[in-house]
């Protein structure tokens, strides 16, 4: 059976502030009725205004949600509130009951969705031209080389005429969207960010975004890994049924941490794993809609029996999610196995050697201490110290994670690059995981 979610967790999967506020007031038993849970989903009703009690469902192995309430908000606070309920209450939410009537519809018509586009993909990949696909592939290649050298003709003018004069507002978004006509819009976003880079390290943005483009320009020159992430770095994409209909890896993985950002326009969440039997690390990300939370969620500390298939690259890190076989269950009994300040920075380095515009690495830490110095907070070992990356994490959060180590030395899942390290997760003596909050 699935292993009950922590409240963290549950609350990860909120799409707003309000949502999770609205939850909390429905995770008593009281205004539930007819909950049960079993094979792999949540239902319940949920007494509301009218005479008409909400029928809510969540399949827990994805997870998706059902309510017949009106929001337009996924998951609404009635799935949020009933996780809340099988979460805190375990007495309130019956365990192994048989499905009624109305939620076998809804899986099972979510199950002959799932079939009928698997099939949709394997008929458009049958009916596919080949030749047509060949021909748009190399327009576009033609299109992408002329952008990367109009931008390295750009950068080298820049340098020329010397770079202690700002520039004047809008001219990178100028050239960002012509990279974008372009049809380069990995090449876009790195200009954009050249707009709120600080005046000392401009010329490394400048040498390192000249590097991408004039890598591009001999693109059928390089080795075939270093070829596949400069073609991801420009804003090449892959396929995600492709990716799964080659190589696959399967394992249980470890998920090491998640974290959301968002924008006006996009929620993007990222899930770090780590296989048990290959060691590998991978990256999962999954985006979600203004109101609307990720579709991917899988907790912090459990693990998870799966396929993924890797994008190509000098260092494949980014996954696809693929068959998952069963629902994730208990992680190990210890923290993660983790490496040194001064291991971590070795690895980081050789991560950089096979991609020059890798910033971070995922990587775990063992018994580090969370200290702030003169110089800002920085994790230490006795023997080498990593700095904390600033701006990574709240300040309040830092204190939190002062306070759990309490000058003792914690495990801790991040990110470790040339600013410094990200803390994602931690751990204590115990194998039960504390996220660090953004």
């Amino acid at each position: 059976m699935e292993e009950r979610w922590s409240t963290e967790h549950v609350l990860s999967l909120a799409p707003d502030p309000a949502s999770r506020k609205a939850a909390g007031k429905l995770s008593a038993p009281a205004p539930w009725s007819e909950t049960g849970w079993g094979e792999g989903v949540l239902w319940g009703q949920c007494k509301g205004s009218g005479s008409t009690p909400y029928r809510t469902a969540v399949e827990l192995g994805t997870p998706a949600y059902t309510c017949s309430c009106p929001s337009r908000k996924f998951p609404c606070k009635h799935a949020l509130g009933l996780l809340l309920l099988w979460s805190g209450s375990p007495e309130a939410v019956q365990e192994g009951s048989e499905p009624p009537e109305w939620v076998a519809e809804w899986t099972g018509g979510r199950r002959r969705a799932a079939e009928q586009k698997a099939a949709r993909q394997q008929t458009r990949a049958t009916e596919a031209d080949p030749a047509a696909a060949g021909r748009r592939a190399e327009r576009r290649a033609a299109r992408v080389a002329a952008g990367a050298q109009e931008l390295r003709l750009r950068l080298a003018d820049d340098i020329r005429r010397g770079l202690a004069e700002p520039t004047p507002p809008g001219v990178w978004e100028e050239v960002a969207a012509r990279m974008v006509d372009a049809q380069a819009p990995g090449l876009a976003g790195r200009v954009r960010e050249l707009a709120d880079a600080p005046q000392e390290s401009l010329l490394e943005e400048y040498a390192m975004l000249h590097l991408l483009a004039g890598a591009y320009g001999r693109i059928d020159t390089l080795p075939a890994p270093l070829a596949a992430t400069v073609r991801t770095r420009v804003g090449f994409t892959a396929d995600s049924a492709e990716l799964l209909a080659g190589p696959t890896v399967r394992d249980r993985w470890h998920v090491l941490g998640s974290r959301d950002t968002a924008d006006e326009r996009l929620t993007t969440r990222r899930l770090w794993l780590r296989g048990a039997k290959t060691g590998r690390n991978a990256l999962l990300l999954a985006f979600g809609r203004p109101g609307q939370a990720p579709d991917l969620a899988l907790p912090t500390g459990q693990t998870v029996e799966a396929e993924l298939a890797f994008h190509p690259g000098a260092r494949q890190l980014r996954a696809v999610l693929g068959t998952r076989y069963g629902t994730p269950e208990a992680g190990p009994a210890e923290p993660p196995v983790g490496l040194s300040p001064a291991e971590a920075m070795v690895e980081y380095g050789s991560a950089v050697a096979d991609d020059p515009w890798l910033d971070a690495w995922p990587t775990v830490l063992t018994g580090v201490v969370p200290v702030l110095g003169p110089d800002g907070w920085q994790l230490t070992d006795g023997h080498r110290a990593l700095r904390i990356r600033p701006g990574s994490v709240p300040e309040s959060a830092l204190w939190r994670l002062a306070a759990v180590s309490a000058g003792h030395p914690v495990t801790l899942f991040g990110e470790c690059g040339h600013a410094g390290f990200a803390p994602v997760t931690a751990w204590t003596q115990s194998a039960r995981p504390i996220g660090v909050s953004q």
